[in-house]
């Protein structure tokens, strides 16, 4: 009996460490990817295994980084600037020790750019990654794996009338993260949405060039956004060498799009 209880207490935190995507909702819907340009690519893979416990993984031409909830897609190409200044100005994770994190980093060589108390009372940190991505961590020793994706967070002067965008598109609920009250949820990713003084840019090119969600049944959800009138940038198609259904939006801010079908079998 010993070995099967064994088996049973370790199996979820197994399944925590090394499942990429979220279950997804009843529309078939979970949240994607964030893709970066990056210049180094061999640099960027090892800060993402050896600081963020990532794993890397390899179809056709695409290179991607596996996270609890997420992965991180990596572009080898010289980013036109870093994220700040763009709408899509920084993504999260969530940490068991956020100082054992920080320390690690510095002894690494890198800065960290700010620490303080976050929107849901917790210790937080951002961190700039090479070539411009601001990275924000936040702590929670209850976290059952060391890290874990958690949010993205647009800024934008028209930031409400873009969550509601994003609920109409996407079929979601605006539900407070903390004391930020303009968030929602997606599987796997919460989308939080604060307030600019000044315009902010589009993210194509940029450090963060676009963010992704996987559909269950894309062809049928891009019929559904033709319905609205949404326009695409890439219509839907299918990617032979790295096996997977996309489609290219933009959303009102600026910020790029794909829709994707079969990440969640990397």
């Amino acid at each position: 009996m010993k070995p099967f209880l064994i088996t049973i207490i370790l199996l979820p935190f197994f399944s925590a460490a090394h499942s990429q995507l979220a279950v997804p909702n009843e529309a078939g819907l979970a949240f994607g990817h964030v893709h970066l340009n990056v210049t180094d690519l061999e640099l960027h893979k090892k800060l993402w295994v050896d600081h963020f416990n990532g794993v890397v993984t390899q179809k056709g031409d695409l290179t991607a980084v596996r996270f609890p909830g997420f992965l991180v897609a990596l572009r080898e190409r010289e980013p036109t600037g870093g994220s700040v200044g763009t709408v899509m100005n920084h993504f999260g994770f969530k940490v068991r020790n956020l100082a054992k994190f920080l320390a690690n980093w510095r002894a690494a060589g890198y800065l960290v750019d700010r620490e303080f108390i976050g929107s849901e009372g917790q210790p937080n940190a951002y961190v700039t990654m090479p070539d411009g991505a601001w990275i924000e961590l936040q702590e929670d020793q209850m976290l059952p794996t060391e890290i874990s994706g958690y949010h993205i967070h647009f800024r934008t002067p028209e930031f409400e009338d873009l969550l509601d965008w994003y609920v109409d598109v996407f079929g979601l609920e605006i539900r407070p993260r903390g004391s930020i009250q303009t968030t929602t949820n997606v599987p796997g990713m919460n989308l939080s949405f604060g307030t600019e003084n000044e315009p902010m840019i589009g993210t194509s090119g940029r450090a963060i060039d676009h963010i992704g969600f996987e559909l269950d049944n894309l062809e049928a959800f891009c019929q559904v956004l033709a319905t609205k009138g949404i326009p695409f940038d890439v219509e839907y198609r299918e990617v032979e060498n790295i096996d997977l259904k996309i489609a290219f939006i933009t959303d009102p801010s600026g910020v790029s799009i794909e829709l994707t079908e079969g990440l969640d079998r990397y």
